[in-house]
């Protein structure tokens, strides 16, 4: 990865967030899952699950382009399995701490995941539901289209290009750059780097959420 070392040098209204691999990790479960199918259907299970993340199920079901599978109905058996099984998530390094540290409607969780799911999961690894959660159902385009973030920036009130996004795949870096908002990509959960020269962090450990005296938004790194 050729990522720049130094975090954004500005002030931000709001701070968005996906939520697998950036918030918190759901990998084991999701593959658990995903695995399962895939093998039902005779697919390729290692080929198969690193497509998976960050685009919404029924989209990913509908690439694969299987005879006489209906993604719609495929994708519904998939979240109910998923909502069912939450063993092993768990909030990514330093995660809980940051948000912890972010006024209520200052952020939000934007995800490829049903909200259900999605709750599911914010649940199990120990974090806050957010006040704002733009989730698959919303938007009619989902990642890597600005739809996602650009709701999630409509939904708090601020302008787009005031936002900052935490994300850790190319679809959703993709969707906050057609959405005209800066990143960071988080890169805990990869097992390859991603070919992107946005900041890159390895978790949240190392940073923390500054609130200046008017009212915006800061990341800094630890002294």
């Amino acid at each position: 990865m050729t990522a720049t070392p130094d975090l954004p040098q500005r002030d931000f209204a709001a701070f968005l967030f996906d939520m697998d691999g950036t918030l918190l990790t759901s990998i084991k479960a999701a593959e658990r899952v995903w695995g399962d199918w895939a093998a039902g259907h005779g697919l390729d299970v290692a080929a198969f699950l690193p497509t998976i993340h960050g685009k919404r199920t029924e989209e990913t079901i509908r690439a694969l382009e299987l005879p006489g599978v209906d993604p719609v109905a495929e994708a519904a058996r998939i979240t109910l399995a998923e909502i069912e099984d939450v063993a092993g998530i768990e909030a990514i390094e330093g995660a809980a701490a940051f948000i912890a540290g972010l006024p209520a409607q200052r952020w939000a969780i934007v995800t490829s995941a049903p909200r259900a799911l999605a709750e599911a999961r914010i649940a199990a690894a120990g974090l806050p539901q957010p006040a704002v959660l733009v989730a698959a159902e919303d938007v009619e385009r989902g990642k890597p289209a600005p739809d996602p973030f650009l709701l999630g920036a409509r939904k708090l009130g601020v302008e787009p290009q005031d936002c900052l996004v935490f994300e850790d795949t190319l679809a959703g870096l993709r969707s906050a750059a057609a959405a005209g908002m800066a990143s960071i990509v988080v890169t805990v959960t990869h097992a390859h780097p991603l070919e992107t020269d946005v900041t890159a962090v390895l978790d949240y450990a190392d940073l923390r959420a500054v609130t200046t005296a008017d009212g915006l938004l800061r990341v800094q790194r630890r002294a």
